[in-house]
């Protein structure tokens, strides 16, 4: 069972469920933090950092791997995301943020089987254009109740649009949002890449 009070780590960053983070932890407080998260085998909470504070929902963290340690005590760790949590309380006493919580599950929604395709197919062809690489984790076993987890993390979306796909809770609402904004965001992505293109024909780059 979760404790409904955490650490939490604000960063510039929206950690979605089943989503890996890579993290160099550097502060004093938040080598403290790993430590004893390590030690009693609990998540620690990350929420996106806003300039007017934090995001009121985030995902907690779980340490997967110490993968580097340093003589000065700096720490690179591999972490997974895995449960979404509303901030009910924020505790701001130095010299960690941590936060009461409550863990938010998703409610029950009906598949929509064409907009998933749609939006299969429509990640897969943004996805090939940014990376030069088809996916295959579209088709995953896990894919059919955290496809949108899955798309959300792995394209380089705007950071408030991940954000919300976050705080929704239900999948077929994210799946349809996530189509929404991939069918807006698809044809920049072909123009960039059309005129990167044309670019390389001209034999010409910029300077």
């Amino acid at each position: 069972m979760r404790p409904d009070r955490i650490p939490l780590f604000p960063l510039n960053v929206v950690l979605l469920p089943g989503a890996d983070l890579p993290l160099h932890i550097f502060e004093p407080r938040y080598r403290k933090m790993v430590r004893d998260c390590l030690d009693n085998k609990t998540e620690f909470g990350m929420l996106l950092a806003l300039s007017d504070g934090v995001a009121g929902t985030g995902c907690t963290a779980e340490i997967l791997e110490v993968v580097r340690r340093y003589e000065d005590g700096r720490m690179d760790i591999l972490t997974v995301g895995r449960a979404p949590f509303r901030v009910v309380e924020l505790f701001t006493q130095e010299p960690l943020l941590e936060g009461r919580v409550d863990y938010l599950d998703d409610r029950y929604s009906v598949p929509n089987t064409e907009a998933r395709r749609a939006l299969a197919e429509l990640y897969e062809a943004c996805h090939t254009l940014i990376y030069d690489d088809y996916p295959r984790d579209a088709a995953s076993p896990d894919a059919d109740d955290q496809l949108s987890y899955i798309i959300a993390s792995k394209l380089p979306m705007d950071l408030l649009w991940k954000q919300r796909i976050l705080e929704l809770r239900t999948e077929a609402e994210r799946q349809e949002r996530l189509l929404s904004y991939l069918r807006e965001w698809a044809p920049h992505l072909q123009k960039v890449e059309s005129q990167q293109h044309r670019v390389a024909g001209n034999g010409s780059g910029l300077n």
